[in-house]
């Protein structure tokens, strides 16, 4: 009910400032609806997307394939975003909204036993030059895949190295700066947040194992920059002319990360669910990727690496208490865009978890194919993916098969 309460606020709000005598600037398809006020001291840009997810798997090798086979519909993604200026130009906002399940994060006591809607929440001030700061709630700059849009991808979903090692979204501050040595193009990033993930609320005070999250990246784009900032969405819909190549690095340290994966994965918890000071370790994270696009072809590689910084902790039963998920992997997906905007991919995924995560080796090989309707706003995507997991401690392995079937359709 509160839920329904919350979006009939936000329609209101919505209506409301085309009422009030708002102009009304850009309003196409694709391209979400943008107001601005008559004195210039504000604009609101307002879109919507969904992604309507149909998924088979099924165990390889199965003597009857369809009576092992399991089966889901579901709202993959389905989201609001609000973005626009407000008193200046230099003032920017963007406050994003999760509706389906899944975007929620699941309610617990971290989140005050309620729905965490809030996606992105954030400021950003262009304070000087190409410099900017950024306040609030949204992607850290971490992996390029994870800061990808999920409207904007190359398959039906993110990479199992995403999944596993990616540092998401959390609360703090971030610097950002871009600046050209010649023709080659640089970009930096500098971000101190919390470390805990999205919104967390019901910290514990006084905590003495409470602990920052320190980021930093760096691109270098040795042939200049990307048509329409084609290095942060999939496939090369602008069929670059010449060449163009971004390589990106970041290295993150969270201290005494309080989740299995740091701003992800389960809380490091006792029986009364309450964060366990003494048994907290840093979480060291370095990303590194390279993503190349020509005439139509696009390639995208990414490497992860998640180690801890102090020892896993046992109960009295010998069991860890403290698993974080640590361990490397490495993705590469190649796509090629027809001229009938028809574009097959493929992509290739290992995860290597250390032992002590108690977790199994990954092989991932996926099929893709996407036809683009309106870009990454109206499309439909299909993939086919063969799974390898093996128990580090018995080589025991097992395969599955994954089909999905996805619609995006966002204005």
């Amino acid at each position: 009910m509160k839920k329904i309460q919350f979006l009939l606020v936000i329609s209101l709000l919505l209506l409301s400032t085309f009422a009030l005598g708002q102009q009304k600037i850009e309003s196409k398809f694709g391209k979400g609806v943008y107001v601005v006020a008559n004195d210039s001291s504000f604009s609101m840009k307002f879109n919507a997307r969904v992604q309507s997810l149909l998924m088979f798997e099924a165990p390889a090798g199965s003597d009857n394939l369809m009576d092992d086979m399991t089966s889901n519909w579901l709202i993959r993604r389905s989201r609001l975003k609000f973005s626009g200026f407000a008193y200046s130009p230099k003032v920017k906002y963007k406050i994003e909204l999760g509706l389906s399940n899944r975007d929620h994060g699941g309610e617990n006591i971290h989140t005050n036993n309620t729905s965490n809607l809030i996606l992105d929440a954030f400021v950003r001030w262009n304070f000087y030059k190409n410099m900017e700061v950024w306040i609030g709630q949204t992607k850290l700059p971490g992996n390029r895949e994870r800061v990808i849009s999920s409207q904007k991808l190359q398959f039906v979903d993110r990479s199992l190295v995403n999944s596993r090692y990616n540092i998401d979204r959390d609360m703090g501050i971030q610097f950002r700066n871009k600046f050209n040595i010649g023709s080659i193009a640089t970009r930096q990033a500098l971000a101190i947040s919390q470390g805990e993930g999205r919104n967390r609320t019901n910290k514990k005070d006084p905590n003495p194992a409470n602990g920052f999250e320190y980021t930093g990246r760096l691109e270098v784009l040795p042939l200049g920059e990307f048509s329409g900032k084609g290095d942060y969405f999939s496939s090369d819909l602008k069929r670059e002319d010449t060449p163009k190549i971004s390589i990106g690095v970041t290295y993150d340290l969270n201290m005494n990360a309080a989740r299995t994966g740091g701003n992800l994965g389960s809380y490091i918890e006792d029986e009364n669910d309450l964060v366990i000071d003494d048994a907290l370790c840093n979480l060291n994270t370095v990303l590194a990727d390279v993503f190349v696009k020509y005439k139509g072809f696009s390639l995208l590689s990414e490497y992860a690496n998640k180690t801890l910084d102090g020892d896993r902790i046992y109960n009295e039963d010998g069991d860890i208490i403290n698993n974080y998920y640590t361990g490397t992997g490495i993705t590469v997906q190649a796509g090629y865009l027809m001229e009938n905007n028809l574009e097959p991919a493929v992509r290739f995924t290992m995860i290597t978890p250390e032992k002590e995560s108690l977790r199994d080796i990954q092989e991932m090989i996926t099929f893709g194919l996407s036809k683009y309707i309106v870009g990454h706003s109206l499309k439909i995507q299909t993939d086919f993916s063969l799974i390898n997991e093996t128990d580090q401690f018995t080589d025991d392995s097992s395969q599955e098969y994954m089909f999905r079937f996805q619609v995006e359709m966002a204005f």
